[in-house]
Formats: structure tokens, C-alpha cells, sequence
């Protein structure tokens, strides 16, 4: 049975990025006090055996030394935190996860270079999942809530899936500023794009019908740099994509507005996914 408590599932390699990816969540979940999940990869060492023979005793002290470097960096979180390891492969180990706990969001750190195996990675996490993930850049400043969220969204028509919907409660609980960000695309044609823009996101249900919205359109940038520029311009510290499932289901991912706002963006960026006809049989339970 899953595991439905407030969670977020963070994937903890053990490296820089992903360290300051964990901090940065557990700044995120101390509003609800959702608990952290750490979701780290065990390898076994599979030396070349002609070069060097690896005992039982190197391999114990190997998975210890990974046992203790994750129990330091739980010590180091102001939140509740589980350590969860498996050998299994990357994205069956996080699709895993998701069907387990039904986390709010998947974290994942990057560095400050993303390279297109980072992009591809993510993508097969979001094929395989459909679930909200936070890319969260080694340099971004992570020490509090976000306090200006941008959201960038088209003249087109989305609905969110279940997962996305999900996260109503923990963007509610940071209390932020919201600002629209519309950068118009070469082949838009329709009327008033912005205001479009602005409808569609009130009619996602992510945000309390309450919520003030600010408006910024970009008409004379391509869409990825206009976004980076309209983030700049009203010193957002968070980063909201809505990404289609043609998108992330295509081949061409990494040429994708997406995938070139994630090699710019010097602030964390949130993956919501739309909804769309292909998705796991379990994600329809959470409606």
C-alpha cells in the first residue's frame, strides 16, 4: 500500500549537486513538515579482475562508507528524513519510489555545465513517471522559500495531471509572489496571448483562486531567452515549466524550450507535467 504522508523524494548520489539539492528541499518541506526520502543507487565496485581483486571486506566497507556519508548528510537537514537505497536501475528505482510514496515532487541537483546525458536523464524520469520534478542548479541560492515565483506558460490550453495538481499545497505553503511569464512563439497567431496565458493558469487549479498575478510578456526574444530574461527582470528564485507530454514523449527533447531554459537557468526550476493519454495505470488512483 503506498506511503501517503507529505513526503519529497530526493535523489542523493552523494555529489555536491545533489547535496545542495537535498538542503534545498528541506528548506521547501518545513511549511508542511513533509519528511525527505533520500534515494540513493547502490553500485557494487566491478573491478577488472585481471587488475585487482576486490574481498568481501572491501565490498561491506565500500556500501558502510556510502551508509555513513548518507547518515552525515540526514544529520545535516532540518527535516524529517528517510534513507532509502536500492540496486536496482535509476529509473526503475525512482519509478519505484513514486508508486511507494506518492511523493509531492522528485528533486534532483545538476551541475553548473548541464550536458545532454543531464537532460536526457531527466527526461526518462519524467517518460517514465509523469510525476513533478525540481531540477535545482549547484549554484543556485537555495537558503529559503521561494518569494517570487514565475510561471511560464503559452497561449495554449493545459491540464494539469493528478501529480501536479498535487502540489497545490506545498506552493500554497511558501507563501510567495506569483508573476506570469508569457514569451510569445514565432508561430502564435492567436489574439491577446498574455491574457490567455494569465486565464490558463488560473484555470490549472494550482494556485488558490485568490492568488495575485502579475503579468510579464516577451514579444521580440525566442521563447527560451525571453523566459531567462523575463526571470531576471523580476528576480524570480523559482522557475515553473508546464511541460506537455509531447514534449518529454518525443525524441527531441533536447531541442525542446524546455530542455534549453534547463541548460540556462541559474535558478531551480519545477517540471509540471500536463495531462496526457499515455500514463502510468497507477497515476490514475491519485484523482
Amino acid at each position: 500500500m503506498p506511503d501517503m504522508s507529505p513526503s519529497i523524494v530526493v535523489l542523493a548520489n552523494l555529489s555536491a549537486a545533489s547535496e545542495h539539492a537535498a538542503r534545498y528541499a528541506a528548506v521547501l518541506s518545513e511549511p508542511l513538515q513533509a519528511r525527505l526520502i533520500l534515494l540513493h543507487q547502490y553500485r557494487e565496485a566491478t573491478p577488472d579482475p585481471e587488475l585487482v581483486t576486490m574481498t568481501a571486506t572491501d565490498t561491506y566497507r565500500s556500501q558502510a562508507d556510502m551508509d555513513a556519508a548518507l547518515q552525515r548528510l540526514t544529520r545535516q537537514l532540518p527535516a524529517t528524513t528517510q534513507i532509502v537505497t536500492s540496486t536496482h536501475a535509476e529509473v526503475e528505482m525512482v519509478a519505484e519510489a513514486v508508486e511507494r510514496y506518492h511523493p509531492l515532487l522528485l528533486v534532483m541537483g545538476t551541475h553548473t555545465d548541464t550536458s545532454l546525458l543531464d537532460l536526457l536523464w531527466q527526461n526518462q524520469v519524467l517518460r517514465d513517471t509523469h510525476w513533478p520534478l525540481l531540477i535545482v542548479p549547484e549554484a543556485a541560492t537555495t537558503t529559503q522559500v521561494p518569494r517570487r515565483i514565475a510561471l511560464a506558460v503559452d497561449a495554449d490550453p493545459f491540464v494539469l495531471n493528478p501529480a501536479s495538481r498535487a502540489m497545490a499545497p506545498l506552493l500554497a505553503s511558501w507563501q510567495a509572489a506569483y508573476t506570469v511569464l508569457h514569451a510569445e512563439a514565432p508561430n502564435e497567431r492567436q489574439a491577446f496571448p498574455g491574457q490567455r496565458a494569465l486565464a490558463n493558469v488560473r484555470l490549472s487549479q494550482l494556485l488558490p483562486p485568490a492568488t495575485a498575478l502579475e503579468l510579464y510578456e516577451e514579444k521580440s526574444l525566442p521563447p527560451a531567452e525571453g523566459i531567462m530574461q523575463a526571470v531576471s527582470d523580476v528576480q524570480a528564485d523559482l522557475l515553473v515549466l508546464i511541460v506537455r507530454p509531447h514534449s518529454f514523449l518525443g525524441q527531441l527533447f533536447h531541442f525542446s524550450v524546455t530542455a534549453q531554459v534547463l541548460r540556462q537557468s541559474p535558478i531551480p526550476v519545477l517540471l509540471l507535467p500536463a495531462q496526457g493519454p499515455s500514463t502510468p495505470s497507477w497515476l490514475g488512483r491519485l484523482t
